[in-house]
């Protein structure tokens, strides 16, 4: 399955088909079914992601103050909870047991994933980015306004929620720092910057290892393949790079029309899906239109 959320405040969930890619009678243009569209959000809904393990759960940030969990089993909205902020930037966490959200006040709320309440929130000096556990999920990094990547050790608690201590505060790029993804392997994390470089960090060392410098607008979408080989990233720049991780080689350039909002691969084979900042036609270029596509290497 692949989800989506939008501007029209839903979300969206495509079944591929399994042999192909290529359009048939009734399959839409991202190559599958449009499984379904799950409607509830007051707002734009900004970031989702899938359950770790359970493929069958996704949560959903959104700008009405709210995250939902969504259940594609019913299609129903299992959990709604309200947040103090915009909602901007989620992600689950490896174990399954916590969603950490992200708003526009640079606070990060922790809510634990079964009962569905707020466990504990971080109010931070700085403009937080994307945030993200690490693959052994004892460490909580984000991306910030100022170029770095901060480091969160949980320290476990007597009782209650561990308490994220601040460890490290790496000066990742001159200027800041937008995304963050872990590689499946748990090698390296690669960020992406303002400066229009991505770049890769080993993640027992925390050294930057390589650059790569193919884009020139500022780099706002990450993902790294099932298997760790490659790595895709995206900005306003026409094109997708997809690069080769342990040699910085250029494997592809993805064409596009316009800026990329967002790519990410698929967790078991070398397809990617990318959302564009697209416009409906020729003649109606004033009209955004929510398309969302697929790329397959041969």
């Amino acid at each position: 399955r692949l989800a989506s959320g939008s501007f029209d405040k839903t979300a969206s969930v495509f079944l591929l088909e399994k042999d192909r890619l290529g359009r048939s009678p009734g399959i839409g243009r991202a190559g599958g079914v449009k499984e379904n569209n799950y409607r509830g959000h007051g707002d734009s809904v900004d970031q989702l992601c899938w359950h770790p393990s359970n493929p069958d759960l996704f949560v959903t940030a959104s700008g009405d103050k709210t995250i939902r969990i969504w259940d594609v089993r019913t299609t129903k909205c299992i959990a709604t909870v309200n947040t103090k902020g915009e909602n901007i930037n989620i992600c689950w966490s490896p174990d399954g047991q916590t969603i950490a959200v992200g708003n526009k006040d640079d606070v990060v709320t922790f809510i634990d994933a079964k009962t569905h309440r707020s466990k504990a929130e971080e109010q931070f000096k700085f403009e937080v980015n994307e945030i993200s556990w690490n693959n052994d999920n004892n460490m909580f990094f984000l991306t910030n306004g100022n170029g770095c990547i901060n480091i969160l050790r949980q320290v476990p608690m007597a009782a209650g929620y561990p308490e994220l201590k601040p460890i490290q505060s790496i000066n990742a790029h001159p200027s800041n720092c937008i995304c963050i993804k872990f590689d499946p392997m748990g090698k390296y994390f690669a960020t992406g910057s303002a400066d229009a470089l991505v770049s890769l960090w080993d993640v027992d060392e925390l050294v930057c290892v390589r650059c790569f410098s193919r884009l020139d607008w500022p780099v706002r979408t990450l993902s790294f393949s099932h298997d760790g080989k490659m790595l895709a990233s995206a900005s306003e720049d026409h094109f997708i790079d997809i690069a080769e991780v342990e040699t910085g080689e250029k494997l592809w350039e993805v064409q596009c029309e316009s800026p990329t909002f967002t790519v990410a691969w698929h967790p078991k084979r070398p397809l990617l899906a990318f959302a564009c900042d697209d416009k409906d036609g020729k003649y109606d270029s004033s009209r955004e239109a929510g398309t969302v596509k697929l790329f397959g290497l041969p």
